[in-house]
């Protein structure tokens, strides 16, 4: 199934949040343009004051407060003001998951807020699901898109996210599949995982990952996947690459898993310079495809 035509997001508004000081952590209920309550988090950069700000999508079942998350905001801290929040229907924000539909708006809302603290540069990383997110983020969101600057990201990185919506090829993803789409699992969802999932499918079926890809440019973008991924095999990240044509680097690390929690320290600080590189993203010597 083709995605069908993605409905008009309203701007974001951040006219009413408070900035706060940027050398404090500080928490924040945000409210998404579709009026879902988000628990939000600013961590300021331990090196001092810092221009650039990353926000950071976490992965299905994840949370702003899941040690996985904390680990990865700390790494990317040394380098960037750093903002995390939980996707609507996870951790304490309101609302049900749609599993990378409407989540759209959950970082848009989180993209504009770092804007409004100050910083100069934001950029976004996901996991997983929120690399998806962040994708589609980045292509519908932008200076060609009238009313949505305010929610634009500088630059772009998505790791161990999918290439294409339904995907069922390896048995982690078919439990997922259990998960969202039976009534039982949405009850394990709810009470095991902590993580309230939306009864109805998708209308319209949003843009996929490797649709949104082409229409990125020409903000960077950096696509990371492990070798060693139980849920998304390597040609995933590979048509990702492809459909940008040219424009994403593409690293494929050796003996990775799966998102936040397979993501170490060396490969989250690689991650960091290169959204925080000060004339932009460029050549790394990181593993590529």
């Amino acid at each position: 199934m083709r995605s069908g035509t993605e409905e008009p997001f309203h701007s974001v508004d951040v006219s009413s949040l408070t900035r706060g000081p940027l050398d404090e952590t500080l928490r924040m209920s945000l409210r998404s343009p579709d009026g879902v309550r988000l628990e939000a988090r600013y961590d300021p950069c331990t090196a001092g004051p810092a221009d650039t700000a990353v926000v950071v999508a976490h992965g299905f079942t994840g949370s702003v407060d899941r040690p996985a998350l904390r680990r990865a905001a700390a790494v990317l801290a040394r380098h960037a003001a750093v903002v995390t929040f939980s996707f609507r229907g996870h951790g304490r924000s309101g609302g049900r998951s749609t599993v990378g539909d409407r989540e759209v708006l959950d970082l848009a809302v989180a993209v504009a807020w770092a804007r409004e603290r100050g910083h100069a540069r934001v950029v976004t990383v996901g996991f997983s699901m929120g690399g998806s997110v962040v994708l589609r983020h980045a292509a519908l969101y932008g200076e060609g898109h009238e009313g949505r600057t305010e929610a634009r990201t500088d630059a772009v990185a998505a790791v161990s996210a999918p290439a294409r919506w339904y995907y069922r090829g390896t048995a982690p993803m078919r439990r997922v599949h259990w998960l969202i789409t039976r009534p039982t699992g949405r009850v394990v969802g709810r009470y095991g995982l902590g993580t309230r999932i939306h009864d109805r499918d998708w209308d319209p079926v949003p843009l996929s990952p490797v649709e949104a890809v082409p229409l990125i440019a020409p903000t960077p973008l950096l696509v990371v996947h492990g070798d060693r991924d139980p849920y998304f095999p390597v040609d995933h990240p590979r048509a990702l690459a492809a459909a940008s044509g040219g424009h994403a680097e593409l690293w494929l690390e050796p003996g990775m898993g799966h998102a936040e929690n397979a993501a170490g320290e060396e490969l989250l600080t690689r991650i960091a310079r290169w959204l925080t590189a000060p004339a932009g993203p460029g050549p790394s010597s990181a593993p590529r495809a």
